[in-house]
């Protein structure tokens, strides 16, 4: 009579590490938002500092952070992808941002296995432009 009971009992623990086995741990990267100006001239227009956190679960990412300090209301944040951490690339997604000198930015997003891949290998980073720095306030490397 003991063998049908241990049936049942082996089977239960077998699907509750089977459960645990495929569940995927969340991946956590960490964003520090500070000015980089591309040439002497934009340096007086620039300005602040900021922090995000990136949580990748399976496929979809999600951002959060604030920024402060700007010298002008934010107007957009973007995820931009680089061909090497470090180095400027193109737009791939859009980030949704408080129009003000301090604030928050906030997204989430389905990324293919393409992005996910740039993401693990340090290519993507947030970029924050504001009225006075068009072309990029703040800027942070997604890091794990």
């Amino acid at each position: 009579m003991a063998g049908p009971r241990r049936l049942p009992a082996a089977l239960i623990v077998l699907l509750l590490l089977a459960s645990v086995a495929g569940a995927q741990k969340a991946e956590t990267y960490k964003v520090r938002l500070t000015p980089v100006s591309m040439d002497a001239a934009m340096k007086v227009n620039i300005a602040g500092s900021g922090t995000a956190t990136a949580t990748l679960n399976s496929a979809k990412l999600t951002i959060s952070g604030t920024f402060e300090g700007l010298l002008g209301p934010a107007t957009t944040a973007q995820i931009h992808r680089g061909s090497a951490t470090g180095v400027r690339g193109p737009v791939i997604l859009d980030l949704t941002i408080s129009p003000a000198t301090a604030g928050t930015v906030t997204g989430s997003f389905d990324l293919t296995p393409d992005q996910v891949e740039s993401l693990r290998k340090g290519r993507l980073y947030i970029q924050i432009a504001s009225q006075k720095a068009p072309d990029g306030n703040l800027w942070g490397w997604l890091l794990p």
